[in-house]
């Protein structure tokens, strides 16, 4: 019977705990979606919180649209943070490939010197950089957005897709060379495959790294029909006025692509790849 009681009480705490912290995440979204389809004199009335609209409107996201070129932001967000995440992901691919499988002098410095660069914040380098790229005329551009967050980006997904070249089997590429594969015909038809959802992965936090990304892009962006979708957001944040409605309408637009990027990604895990694909 105790021991009945026990399971109860764990169980019951557990479901407390995950219903607390699914309000936590869910909540704040909520709050940002009523907000977008609230009218402007609900939205700054103080007297009254309401928690539903008495009125659902449109309007915020027709003035997102037509006022503050949205679609413009959109654009050159998916620019930038797709090939950002293309270009990161197949780097990545042959960096933690060399890392994973030769063994070369500098090895372990060049390791430790991809893991330091995690601790140095971002920021520290955007004036340096700055300065480089008005030299070389990559100031308000696409371009100079791009290699930035690709140098950032980087580090970070090597030392990621080395773990997961290092999880797979070397006995799955000594068995192909066996059949007379080449280096580069075994990791691209029989090491790739296998760690799919790995280099999915890497893509995904390389386009999100890209996506939600503010200071680089405020600092090296000086027009508005290059900004990105931080930016464009920020711009509405003025001196004595904050266009509530327009912004979470603006978040929530800007959060729906990775929203479904990640609904898509839940499949993909990385533990358990390669279970039983070769006997030791």
């Amino acid at each position: 019977m105790n021991h009945n009681i026990k399971i109860y009480f764990w169980g019951t705490g557990r479901t407390i705990l995950l219903i607390f912290f699914f309000l936590l995440v869910v909540l704040p979204i909520y709050w940002m979606v009523i907000t977008s389809i609230k009218t402007n004199k609900e939205i700054i009335n103080t007297q009254e919180v309401t928690y539903f609209p008495k009125k659902i409107t449109i309007d915020n996201y027709e003035q997102l649209f037509k006022l503050y070129n949205y679609r413009s932001m959109l654009i050159n967000s998916l620019i930038v943070s797709t090939s950002t995440g293309f270009c990161v992901t197949i780097l990545s691919i042959f960096g933690g490939y060399g890392l994973a499988r030769y063994k070369f002098k500098g090895k372990d410095t060049m390791l430790l010197f991809f893991l330091v660069t995690q601790m140095i914040p971002a920021i520290l380098v955007i004036i340096p950089l700055y300065i480089i790229f008005s030299k070389m005329g990559l100031i308000n551009t696409r371009l100079g957005l791009f290699i930035f967050y690709l140098i950032t980006n980087l580090p970070f997904c090597v030392i990621t897709m080395r773990s997961f070249f290092e999880r797979i089997p070397y006995t799955l590429e000594e068995a192909a060379h066996v059949d007379g594969c080449s280096t580069m015909s075994t990791l691209m038809r029989i090491v790739l495959p296998v760690m799919f959802p790995g280099i999915v992965a890497v893509f995904v936090f390389a386009f999100i790294g890209a996506w939600n990304e503010l200071i680089a892009g405020t600092i090296f962006i000086n027009t508005s029909n290059l900004w990105t979708i931080p930016v464009g957001l920020k711009s509405l944040i003025g001196k004595y006025d904050v266009k509530w409605g327009v912004l979470m309408a603006g978040g929530f637009c800007a959060l729906l692509p990775t929203a479904i990027m990640f609904a898509f990604m839940q499949k993909y895990v990385v533990e358990g790849l390669t279970a039983g694909a070769v006997k030791e």
